[in-house]
C-alpha cells in the first residue's frame, strides 16, 4: 500500500522515527486490536490506537454512557448521555481518524460468544473492571493464544502487565481464582481518581503499539505499579506457574467458564 498526501502528513512523527519509519506505520494500518470496554481504561487506549493508526478497533461494552463516566471516559461526552457507549465510541474515534474502522459489540462478552469475538484480531486489551470478565478474556486468550494487555485501577493504584500465551505468565499466574463476591468493592463503591485511567490506558496503548511493531521492551512477567497518590511506579516480577490451571504443564481449564457476577459495574 503507498500512502496518501494526508496520510504522510498525519502519520509523520511516526514515519520519521528510525523504529518506526513507513514499514512500521504499514503494519499498525494494517492491524487489528480488541478492546475489552469503552470506559475509563478502554478510552484513552482507544482513542490513542485510532491516533496511532491502528486499523481496526473492535470494541465490546453493554452499557450506555452516565454523566457519571464522564469525569474519566474520555471517549464520551455530555451530548452521549444514554447513548451506548460501544456506538458513542465509534462515533469518537472515527471523527479523530477516517482511516480507522470501529466494530462496535454491544452485547455481554461470555463463554459462549467470547472466542468468535475476538479470534480474528492480532491484540486484546482489557479494559474491563470486574473479576468475572477478566478472568474470561485471559483464559479465552490462553486458549487461542492471543496477545493480552492487562490493566486495572482502583481508587489511586493501577496496574499493567503484557500477556504472552505460551512466553510468559497470564493473569491465573498472578491471581489464579477470583476473589469471593463481596470482597473487592467496584469503582463505584470506592471511587477512582478521574485521570488515573489515563495513565494506565496510556501504557496499554504503548505496550500494543510496540508488540505490533514488535519493537522495544515489553512488560512480559513484569506487573507495572503505579500510585497517583506519592506518584510512584514499581516493578513486579512474575513467573510462570508451573500449576496454574490454564497455562501450565497440566491445565485443568479446557473450556471456558462464567463467573458469578458480583460486580454491578460491567465494563
Amino acid at each position: 500500500m503507498d500512502f496518501s498526501e494526508e496520510q504522510i502528513k498525519r502519520y509523520s512523527r511516526h514515519i520519521i522515527l528510525p523504529e518506526v519509519g513507513g514499514r512500521g506505520q504499514k503494519k499498525l494500518l494494517k492491524s487489528s486490536v480488541f478492546l475489552v470496554g469503552a470506559g475509563g481504561l478502554g478510552s484513552p487506549a482507544a482513542y490513542y490506537l485510532a491516533a496511532a493508526g491502528v486499523g481496526k478497533l473492535g470494541i465490546a461494552d453493554g452499557d450506555d454512557v452516565d454523566h457519571s463516566n464522564l469525569q474519566r471516559q474520555i471517549l464520551h461526552s455530555t451530548k452521549d448521555v444514554g447513548y451506548p457507549k460501544a456506538l458513542s465510541a465509534k462515533a469518537t474515534l472515527e471523527a479523530l481518524n477516517p482511516d480507522v474502522e470501529v466494530v462496535p459489540f454491544m452485547h455481554r462478552l461470555n463463554s459462549e460468544n467470547i472466542m468468535d469475538v475476538i479470534k480474528d484480531y492480532d491484540v486484546i486489551l482489557d479494559g474491563s473492571d470486574n473479576f468475572p470478565t477478566r478472568y474470561l478474556v485471559n483464559d479465552a486468550c490462553v486458549l487461542l493464544k492471543k496477545p493480552l494487555s492487562h490493566g486495572s485501577i482502583f481508587r489511586f493504584e493501577g496496574q499493567v502487565t503484557t500477556i504472552l500465551p505460551g512466553e510468559g505468565p497470564c493473569y491465573r499466574c498472578l491471581f489464579e481464582t477470583p476473589p469471593p463476591p463481596g470482597m473487592v468493592p467496584s469503582c463505584q463503591e470506592a471511587g477512582v481518581l478521574g485521570v488515573l485511567p489515563g495513565v494506565i490506558g496510556v501504557i496499554q496503548a504503548t505496550e500494543v503499539v510496540k508488540l505490533l511493531l514488535g519493537k522495544g521492551q515489553l512488560l512480559k512477567g513484569q506487573l507495572l505499579l503505579y500510585n497517583a497518590f506519592t506518584m510512584e511506579f514499581k516493578k513486579v516480577k512474575i513467573r510462570r506457574n508451573p500449576q496454574c490451571p490454564v497455562c501450565g504443564e497440566n491445565p485443568t481449564i479446557k473450556e471456558l467458564v462464567d463467573y458469578q457476577e458480583f460486580c454491578q459495574v460491567h465494563f
